[in-house]
C-alpha cells in the first residue's frame, strides 16, 4: 500500500492546495441526497488523508468518521480539525481490515484514486468487504478511481512542479512508470525543500496506484455484493467516459 509519511505528509495539503475540497464534499453532498433511500447522516471517509473531505462534509451537518493507515497524516489532519473546530473523529484504520465502532454508516466514501493504493485484486475485494459490513442495509458506497484508458495514454512520465513557501520554494520531480499487466503506475517522488539562505533539504516516496477500466470496477463491487447506481466523469454531472477522463466518481449501494 502507498503511505505518505514525514516530509511528505508535511507537505500534503502545499502539493493539493488547489484542489476544491469545498466544491467536491457539496458534490458529493449531492450524491448522497439523490441516491440514499433514507436520510443520509453518518459519513465513513476510509483513507481519508489529512481529512480535507472530510472536515467539509462535517461543516455541511454530517457525522463523520475519518480513518487513515498513516500515522503522519492522522496527524495533521487532527491539526486541522482542531483549528477548524471541527466535529470529526479520525481513527487509525487499514482499509482492508475495517472496524469502526461507531458503525454502521450510511455512506462510506473512498476518494482521490485511494482504492488503487492496495493494488491486487484479492485486496481490493477485501477492502469492499470491510466496506459492506461497515454499512446499513442500502447504505453508499463512492468511491473515486482512476481510468484505465486515460493512464495507459496520456500519463506524464516526468513532472516538475514548484511551490512556493515561506523560507523559499519546494521543488517536487514525480517519475512515473507504467505496469500495464498489474494495471499500476509507479510514481517516485523526489523533493528538495530549497531555501532562500542557500541550505535545502531532500526526500523521496513512491506511491504505486493501480488503475481500473469502468467495467471491472462494477465487476469487482458486484463480487462483493454492492450494485452501481451511476458513475461519472470527475466530479461532473457527466456520464459519458472518454480517454480524457482520468477519474472516475462511482456511486453503489450494499446489497443484501
Amino acid at each position: 500500500m502507498g503511505i505518505y509519511d514525514g516530509r511528505h505528509a508535511d507537505l500534503y495539503d502545499l502539493f493539493y492546495a488547489s484542489k476544491p475540497y469545498a466544491a467536491e464534499a457539496g458534490y458529493l453532498h449531492d450524491l448522497l441526497r439523490r441516491f440514499s433511500t433514507s436520510p443520509a447522516h453518518r459519513i465513513l471517509d476510509i483513507a481519508c488523508g489529512t481529512g480535507s473531505h472530510a472536515i467539509e462534509l462535517a461543516k455541511l451537518g454530517y457525522d463523520v468518521v475519518g480513518t487513515d493507515i498513516s500515522d503522519d497524516m492522522l496527524a495533521c489532519a487532527g491539526r486541522k480539525a482542531a483549528a477548524a473546530a471541527s466535529t470529526v473523529r479520525f481513527e487509525k484504520q487499514d482499509m482492508r481490515l475495517l472496524d469502526v465502532g461507531q458503525g454502521p454508516f450510511d455512506g462510506v466514501l473512498c476518494l482521490f484514486d485511494a482504492i488503487g493504493h492496495v493494488q491486487t485484486t484479492a485486496a481490493i475485494k477485501q477492502t469492499f468487504r470491510a466496506v459492506h459490513r461497515q454499512l446499513r442495509a442500502d447504505g453508499l458506497f463512492i468511491l473515486e478511481f482512476w481510468h484505465a484508458a486515460a493512464i495507459a495514454g496520456g500519463y506524464d512520465p516526468l513532472r516538475v512542479r514548484r511551490f512556493d513557501t515561506e523560507r523559499g520554494e519546494i521543488l517536487r520531480l514525480s517519475e512515473t512508470t507504467l505496469d500495464l499487466a498489474a494495471q499500476c503506475a509507479t510514481v517516485q517522488h523526489a523533493i528538495y525543500d530549497l531555501r532562500a539562505d542557500g541550505t535545502y533539504e531532500f526526500a523521496r516516496e513512491q506511491q504505486v496506484n493501480r488503475f481500473f477500466s469502468l467495467q471491472e470496477m462494477i465487476d469487482l463491487l458486484d463480487d462483493c455484493r454492492f450494485d452501481t447506481a451511476r458513475y461519472y466523469s470527475g466530479y461532473s454531472s457527466d456520464e459519458m467516459l472518454t480517454p480524457e477522463t482520468w477519474h472516475i466518481v462511482l456511486v453503489a449501494r450494499r446489497r443484501g
